[in-house]
Protein backbone atom coordinates (compact mmCIF):
# COMPACT_ATOMS: atom_id res chain seq x y z
CA UNK A 1 0.00 0.00 0.00
CA UNK A 2 1.29 3.45 -0.93
CA UNK A 3 2.40 5.84 1.79
CA UNK A 4 -0.37 8.27 0.82
CA UNK A 5 -3.00 5.55 1.23
CA UNK A 6 -1.60 4.64 4.63
CA UNK A 7 -1.64 8.25 5.78
CA UNK A 8 -5.18 8.61 4.48
CA UNK A 9 -6.36 5.64 6.53
CA UNK A 10 -4.66 7.03 9.64
CA UNK A 11 -6.36 10.39 9.07
CA UNK A 12 -9.77 8.84 8.40
CA UNK A 13 -9.75 6.85 11.64
CA UNK A 14 -7.69 9.33 13.62
CA UNK A 15 -10.23 12.16 13.42
CA UNK A 16 -13.18 10.27 14.99
CA UNK A 17 -10.81 8.51 17.39
CA UNK A 18 -9.61 11.83 18.86
CA UNK A 19 -13.22 12.91 19.41
CA UNK A 20 -14.19 9.47 20.75
CA UNK A 21 -11.63 9.41 23.54
CA UNK A 22 -11.79 13.16 24.26
CA UNK A 23 -15.55 13.30 24.75
CA UNK A 24 -15.39 9.99 26.61
CA UNK A 25 -13.20 11.56 29.31
CA UNK A 26 -15.15 14.82 29.30
CA UNK A 27 -18.33 12.80 29.93
CA UNK A 28 -16.75 11.23 33.01
CA UNK A 29 -15.98 14.70 34.35
CA UNK A 30 -19.45 16.00 33.55
CA UNK A 31 -21.09 13.08 35.36
CA UNK A 32 -18.81 13.62 38.35
CA UNK A 33 -19.85 17.26 38.52
CA UNK A 34 -23.50 16.19 38.42
CA UNK A 35 -22.90 14.09 41.54
CA UNK A 36 -20.93 16.66 43.49
CA UNK A 37 -17.31 16.46 42.34
CA UNK A 38 -16.23 19.48 40.31
CA UNK A 39 -12.50 18.58 40.30
CA UNK A 40 -12.33 17.79 36.58
CA UNK A 41 -14.51 20.79 35.75
CA UNK A 42 -12.26 23.18 37.70
CA UNK A 43 -9.17 21.77 35.97
CA UNK A 44 -10.65 22.39 32.52
CA UNK A 45 -11.10 18.71 31.69
CA UNK A 46 -14.83 18.92 30.93
CA UNK A 47 -14.18 20.16 27.41
CA UNK A 48 -14.34 18.97 23.80
CA UNK A 49 -10.87 20.44 23.25
CA UNK A 50 -8.64 17.36 22.84
CA UNK A 51 -5.42 19.03 23.99
CA UNK A 52 -6.02 18.76 27.79
CA UNK A 53 -6.97 15.10 27.35
CA UNK A 54 -4.08 13.92 25.16
CA UNK A 55 -1.96 11.09 26.50
CA UNK A 56 1.21 10.52 24.46
CA UNK A 57 0.96 6.74 24.64
CA UNK A 58 -2.79 6.14 24.65
CA UNK A 59 -3.92 8.94 22.33
CA UNK A 60 -1.07 8.95 19.81
CA UNK A 61 1.36 6.03 19.93
CA UNK A 62 -0.93 3.03 20.53
CA UNK A 63 -3.72 3.94 18.06
CA UNK A 64 -1.12 5.20 15.57
CA UNK A 65 0.77 1.91 15.62
CA UNK A 66 -2.46 -0.12 15.39
CA UNK A 67 -3.77 1.96 12.50
CA UNK A 68 -0.43 1.86 10.70
CA UNK A 69 -0.15 -1.89 11.15
CA UNK A 70 -3.70 -2.41 9.91
CA UNK A 71 -3.11 -0.17 6.87
CA UNK A 72 0.20 -1.79 5.93
CA UNK A 73 -0.99 -5.37 6.31
CA UNK A 74 -4.50 -4.84 4.95
CA UNK A 75 -5.81 -6.83 7.90
CA UNK A 76 -8.42 -5.65 10.34
CA UNK A 77 -7.71 -5.48 14.02
CA UNK A 78 -8.77 -4.06 17.35
CA UNK A 79 -8.59 -0.28 17.38
CA UNK A 80 -7.72 0.94 20.86
CA UNK A 81 -6.87 4.27 22.41
CA UNK A 82 -7.34 6.28 25.55
CA UNK A 83 -6.88 9.76 26.94
CA UNK A 84 -5.56 10.96 30.28
CA UNK A 85 -8.13 9.90 32.89
CA UNK A 86 -10.04 12.82 34.36
CA UNK A 87 -9.33 13.33 38.08
CA UNK A 88 -12.23 12.19 40.25
CA UNK A 89 -12.42 12.93 43.97
CA UNK A 90 -14.62 10.03 45.03
CA UNK A 91 -15.13 11.50 48.51
CA UNK A 92 -17.19 14.29 46.98
CA UNK A 93 -19.58 12.00 45.11
CA UNK A 94 -23.04 11.93 46.65
CA UNK A 95 -24.49 9.35 46.81
CA UNK A 96 -21.20 7.53 46.47
CA UNK A 97 -22.19 4.25 44.79
CA UNK A 98 -24.66 5.81 42.37
CA UNK A 99 -22.20 8.58 41.61
CA UNK A 100 -19.39 6.14 40.85
CA UNK A 101 -21.72 4.01 38.73
CA UNK A 102 -22.93 6.98 36.67
CA UNK A 103 -19.40 8.36 36.25
CA UNK A 104 -18.26 4.97 34.92
CA UNK A 105 -21.27 4.63 32.60
CA UNK A 106 -20.93 8.17 31.23
CA UNK A 107 -17.84 7.44 29.14
CA UNK A 108 -19.14 4.44 27.17
CA UNK A 109 -22.55 6.11 26.86
CA UNK A 110 -20.89 9.13 25.25
CA UNK A 111 -19.34 6.80 22.66
CA UNK A 112 -22.72 5.27 21.90
CA UNK A 113 -24.16 8.76 21.41
CA UNK A 114 -21.23 9.75 19.21
CA UNK A 115 -21.74 6.66 17.04
CA UNK A 116 -25.36 7.73 16.51
CA UNK A 117 -24.27 11.30 15.67
CA UNK A 118 -21.78 10.04 13.07
CA UNK A 119 -24.52 7.83 11.64
CA UNK A 120 -26.90 10.81 11.42
CA UNK A 121 -24.18 12.80 9.64
CA UNK A 122 -23.66 9.93 7.21
CA UNK A 123 -27.36 9.66 6.44
CA UNK A 124 -27.67 13.44 6.07
CA UNK A 125 -24.74 13.56 3.65
CA UNK A 126 -26.24 10.73 1.59
CA UNK A 127 -29.69 12.33 1.50
CA UNK A 128 -28.28 15.74 0.57
CA UNK A 129 -26.27 14.34 -2.30
CA UNK A 130 -23.06 16.07 -1.15
CA UNK A 131 -21.34 12.90 0.03
CA UNK A 132 -17.69 12.65 -1.03
CA UNK A 133 -15.44 9.64 -0.56
CA UNK A 134 -13.61 11.29 2.33
CA UNK A 135 -16.86 12.22 4.12
CA UNK A 136 -18.12 8.68 3.56
CA UNK A 137 -14.95 7.12 4.98
CA UNK A 138 -14.76 9.42 8.01
CA UNK A 139 -18.43 9.06 8.99
CA UNK A 140 -18.37 5.27 8.62
CA UNK A 141 -15.15 5.19 10.66
CA UNK A 142 -16.82 7.45 13.24
CA UNK A 143 -19.56 4.89 13.81
CA UNK A 144 -17.20 1.92 14.06
CA UNK A 145 -14.50 3.64 16.13
CA UNK A 146 -17.00 4.60 18.81
CA UNK A 147 -18.35 1.07 19.03
CA UNK A 148 -14.76 -0.15 19.40
CA UNK A 149 -13.99 2.34 22.18
CA UNK A 150 -17.31 1.64 23.92
CA UNK A 151 -16.73 -2.12 23.81
CA UNK A 152 -13.17 -1.83 25.08
CA UNK A 153 -14.13 0.35 28.02
CA UNK A 154 -17.10 -1.86 28.97
CA UNK A 155 -14.82 -4.86 29.43
CA UNK A 156 -15.57 -5.95 33.03
CA UNK A 157 -12.01 -5.58 34.20
CA UNK A 158 -10.70 -2.98 36.66
CA UNK A 159 -9.53 -0.28 36.03
CA UNK A 160 -11.69 -0.03 32.88
CA UNK A 161 -15.17 1.47 33.07
CA UNK A 162 -16.74 -1.97 32.88
CA UNK A 163 -14.77 -3.03 35.93
CA UNK A 164 -15.94 0.07 37.83
CA UNK A 165 -19.53 -0.67 36.86
CA UNK A 166 -19.33 -4.28 38.07
CA UNK A 167 -17.68 -3.13 41.32
CA UNK A 168 -20.50 -0.69 42.06
CA UNK A 169 -23.19 -3.28 41.30
CA UNK A 170 -21.73 -6.01 43.53
CA UNK A 171 -22.44 -6.30 47.26
CA UNK A 172 -19.80 -4.60 49.39
CA UNK A 173 -17.68 -7.66 50.27
CA UNK A 174 -17.77 -9.07 46.75
CA UNK A 175 -16.96 -5.61 45.34
CA UNK A 176 -13.86 -5.41 47.54
CA UNK A 177 -12.66 -8.79 46.31
CA UNK A 178 -13.34 -7.94 42.68
CA UNK A 179 -11.61 -4.54 42.96
CA UNK A 180 -8.38 -6.32 43.91
CA UNK A 181 -8.10 -7.43 40.28
CA UNK A 182 -7.07 -3.86 39.42
CA UNK A 183 -3.45 -4.51 40.37
CA UNK A 184 -3.37 -7.20 37.66
CA UNK A 185 -5.68 -5.38 35.24
CA UNK A 186 -3.08 -4.22 32.73
CA UNK A 187 -1.38 -7.63 32.69
CA UNK A 188 -4.71 -9.35 32.05
CA UNK A 189 -5.55 -6.81 29.36
CA UNK A 190 -2.25 -7.36 27.54
CA UNK A 191 -2.85 -11.13 27.63
CA UNK A 192 -6.36 -10.67 26.22
CA UNK A 193 -5.04 -8.46 23.41
CA UNK A 194 -2.03 -10.62 22.51
CA UNK A 195 -4.05 -13.85 22.60
CA UNK A 196 -6.82 -12.43 20.43
CA UNK A 197 -9.43 -13.17 23.09
CA UNK A 198 -10.34 -9.48 23.31
CA UNK A 199 -11.71 -9.76 19.76
CA UNK A 200 -14.42 -12.13 21.00
CA UNK A 201 -15.59 -9.52 23.50
CA UNK A 202 -15.49 -6.74 20.91
CA UNK A 203 -17.24 -8.70 18.16
CA UNK A 204 -20.90 -8.25 19.29
CA UNK A 205 -20.45 -4.48 19.64
CA UNK A 206 -18.83 -4.17 16.22
CA UNK A 207 -21.62 -6.35 14.81
CA UNK A 208 -24.19 -3.85 16.12
CA UNK A 209 -22.21 -0.99 14.57
CA UNK A 210 -22.02 -2.71 11.19
CA UNK A 211 -25.71 -3.54 11.30
CA UNK A 212 -26.46 0.11 12.01
CA UNK A 213 -24.50 1.02 8.89
CA UNK A 214 -26.47 -1.55 6.90
CA UNK A 215 -29.50 0.77 7.15
CA UNK A 216 -27.73 3.08 4.69
CA UNK A 217 -26.37 0.34 2.48
CA UNK A 218 -23.02 -0.58 4.08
Amino acid sequence: MAITDTLYQILVYGIPLIFAITLHEAAHGLAAKRYGDDTAFMLGRVTANPIPHIDLVGTILVPGVLLLGSALTGLGGVLLGWAKPVPINTRKLNPFRKGMLMVALAGPFSNFCQALVWFIFLKAFINSGILTQSLLDITVAGVLVNFYIMAFNLLPLPPLDGGRIVTMLLPYNAAQQFARLEQYGMIILVVLIMSGLLNYWMRPFVYVGKNLLSFVGF
